[in-house]
């Protein structure tokens, strides 16, 4: 389809609805995208016409739920071209699958094995790691980032050594809007021999990573990130992991034979699928990853560089404004601040204008304590908003601005 962006707009019913009295600005995309009528449909469809369990079910509606939920797993190998489609795994979201990750390494380190992070993660891709640490005596090591909000290459580079058994780095900052240079930090990491996990749930709905072509071994990604419904997402896990690892769960489906003297465990990718999972969620995913694919990723990324260049410059006009996270590489995330004003005031009087922001640290205090900041005012656009509605969150920030100071 041509990029329109009205009929686009016409997509999601939310859009027309108001708030406080004014129209809707929505520019919060960075913590969940709204969905489509088409998403919305794929639900009540499967609710309405084949809701049964799957894979173990003989009759019609077992099957016709099986097939549907399995279509989707191959459009999502298909989309982020993995190899094999078992190595796409369903899970309740990006911080299940980092966390499952974190727990099945477990039996890989030992006492003085050494794993990296960077400073710019999202708390969901350090917490989990720090308890990875605590059981095995693993040791974390963090790449900096500079004032412009950009990793240190050249310091990422001295970190790595032939201790280094895991790296994780998301492949854009939540906070800052920074995309990272993932290509070339597993490139390095794969030269010490250590596996990659990318935290890609800020990316998915504005990048179409290539997960052969970058050679990664574990990404994670949630679906309300990509117009999908919240409670599921993906792990990518390369082959080769996933019939090293040990299981994260044990229960149904996750089997091959159960006696009481001892189990044995399915392949992929049901090893790591124990229990019943979100079906409609699955299914609807792959709903979503079809609307983002016939719009274009192309066109998604011509226009949402053009809201991030056109909102930037508004909004550095108005005095005393700073951004935060002004990297050559970025996609359409703005967090700013006003001198001498709260980013949480500033958030609720724009609420008020019905414009829909994030203020705070973005669960990313790491960074906000490296500003030396409370927290920002976070405006994220996605490929639906337009120019009309970055001119409503300048006066709306000027306004803000002229009652609070």
């Amino acid at each position: 389809m041509s990029f329109n962006i009205q009929k686009i707009r016409n997509d999601f019913p939310i859009l027309s609805r108001k708030v406080n009295g004014y129209p809707l600005v929505y520019l919060d995309n960075a913590a969940t995208l709204q969905k489509p009528q088409l998403v919305i449909d794929a639900i009540v469809d499967y609710y309405s016409n084949y809701n049964a369990n799957i894979h173990r079910g003989v009759h019609t509606l077992s099957q016709e739920a099986t097939d549907a939920y399995e279509a989707a797993r191959q459009k999502i190998q298909k989309h982020f071209n993995a190899k094999e489609s078992h190595e796409i795994l369903f899970t309740p979201g990006t911080t299940y699958g980092i966390n499952l990750v974190a727990h099945v390494f477990t039996s890989e380190l030992k006492k003085g094995d050494e794993i990296i992070v960077s400073a710019m993660e999202h708390h969901s891709n350090i917490v989990p790691w720090q308890m990875l640490c605590e059981r095995t005596g693993a040791i974390l090591k963090v790449i900096p980032m500079n004032e412009e909000g950009a990793l240190i290459f050249s310091e990422y580079e001295k970190l790595l050594s032939e201790k280094t058994k895991l790296v994780f780095v998301n492949h854009i900052s939540n906070a800052l809007g920074t995309i990272n240079p993932i290509a070339k930090i597993i490139e390095y990491a794969h030269k010490v021999n250590a596996a990659v996990l990318i935290d890609g749930a800020q990316s998915c709905s504005h990048i179409k990573p290539n997960f052969q072509e970058l050679d990664v071994d574990f990404y994670v990604t949630s679906a309300h990130k990509m117009c999908g419904p919240t409670g599921i997402g993906i792990l990518y896990m390369k082959e080769e992991w996933g019939n090293k690892l040990p299981p994260y769960q044990g229960g149904g489906e996750m089997i091959d034979q159960v006696t009481f003297e001892k189990t044995t465990y399915a392949g992929l990718p049901f090893k790591f699928e124990a229990g019943t999972p979100n079906i409609c969620g699955g299914i609807a995913f792959g709903a979503a990853i079809d609307y983002l694919n016939n719009i274009g990723f192309d066109a998604i990324v011509a226009h949402e560089d053009e809201l991030l260049e056109y909102a930037t410059k508004k909004l550095l006009e108005i005095e005393g404004l700073r951004i935060y996270g002004t990297g050559p590489d970025k996609t359409s995330v703005v967090s700013f601040n006003i001198e001498g004003i709260h980013p949480y005031d500033i958030g609720t009087i724009l609420d008020k204008l019905g414009v829909a922001v994030r203020t705070g640290h973005h669960c990313a205090q790491p960074i906000m304590d490296f500003y030396k900041i409370p927290g920002t005012v976070r405006a994220s656009f996605a490929f639906y908003n337009t120019l009309e509605e970055v001119d409503i969150l300048v006066e709306a920030v000027k306004k803000a601005k002229m009652m609070l100071s």
